[in-house]
């Protein structure tokens, strides 16, 4: 076999970064058991799958950001996460009935934030990192200026039924709704022009522009995708939580952003997958589930314990992110 027989042998069998990630998260969870015994065992790895469906769910649309490159990134997101969560607590007033108008308007209003995100990029040529950190400083604002602290409202039953009942083997309705949405995703970026030209837009700008591709109403209908499928997430973990909080989407966000990186999507844009994003979003819960299953400070009380946890936790994203973040140049 020559040379160039051989490199297409070694490209053939190379690992697929979502592959790779799924591969880290089955070690991850039979290393816990070494670490916990009790932590090996068919509800717990139920559990993780349905935490790790909201964060999955909630970085759907990051990684159509991270794809269209431009430094694309939507720190608005945990603020929409919240807002729409908010939104159809108070909308339903805890009827079934009001379940479908609900959901309408917090998907509405997570589009309607994407939209003016995509806008200010686009019109105004503020840098995505500005405009939709300014914006997530906006909607915190409004809703703690309406609400003053008083989230009024309940939660439909059906949500709760839908998100958390299980439907096969003790698995429950949300990681099915995790893999619908997953075949949509992959439907959406493999199957249709709009996922041909979010690739192409995310290698070269410039050349996409040539090649007929209309950038910037790709960018706002991406940013606005973005901003529904947060909304999507928020709404879902209303059916988890059965609850609202003032900070309800604070610790999706930059974890959001990881499960995209850890998935092998590539910052720089351009190349990436959702398939990777979700594999992701498993091996983030993973590492969160085995922090919480090790006492870091034995003996001291539970807010010592979460800070412990928050700090590793930190420090190993670190370290993934610098890791998957040096992919630059594999963009081929």
């Amino acid at each position: 076999m020559n040379r160039a027989g051989q490199l297409s042998r070694i490209q053939r069998l190379r690992l697929s970064p979502p592959i790779v990630a799924l591969i880290l998260a089955v070690v991850l969870f039979f290393a816990g058991g070494l670490i916990n015994p009790s932590f090996v065992n068919p509800t717990q790895a139920i559990n993780i799958v349905k935490l790790a469906a909201f964060l999955g769910i909630i970085a759907a649309g990051q990684t159509l950001i991270i794809i269209s490159g431009g430094e694309g990134i939507d720190l608005s997101a945990g603020a929409v996460v919240t807002l729409s969560a908010i939104l159809a607590f108070r909308t339903s007033g805890g009827q079934d009935v009001n379940l479908i108008p609900a959901m309408l308007v917090a998907l509405g209003s997570g589009a309607l934030i994407g939209l003016i995100n995509g806008l200010g990029i686009t019109l105004l040529r503020l840098p995505p990192l500005v405009i939709t950190l300014a914006m997530a400083g906006v909607v915190t604002g409004t809703i703690r200026a309406v609400t003053r602290g008083e989230l009024i409202g309940d939660m439909p039953p059906m949500l709760g039924s839908v998100v958390t009942t299980p439907v096969v083997l003790g698995i429950p309705g949300i990681v099915f709704v995790w893999l619908l949405i997953g075949v949509g995703m992959w439907l959406l970026l493999e199957r249709t022009r709009y996922g041909k030209q979010l690739f192409a837009i995310g290698t070269n700008r410039t050349t996409a522009r040539l090649s007929g591709v209309r950038v910037q109403r790709m960018i706002v209908l991406t940013y606005a995708l973005s901003g529904t499928l947060a909304a999507l997430g928020g709404f879902l973990l209303l059916g988890f939580t059965q609850t609202v909080f003032l900070n309800l989407g604070d610790n999706y966000l930059f974890p959001s952003i990881a499960a995209v990186v850890v998935g092998g999507t590539v910052m720089a844009g351009g190349k990436g997958s959702y398939w990777g994003t979700m594999a992701g979003a498993l091996v983030l819960q993973l590492i969160q589930s085995l922090l919480r299953s090790i006492p870091l400070q034995p003996g001291q009380p539970a807010e010592f314990q979460e800070a412990y946890q928050l700090i590793v936790l930190g420090v190993i994203l670190l370290g993934l992110l610098s890791i998957y973040g040096r992919q630059r140049n594999y963009r081929q």
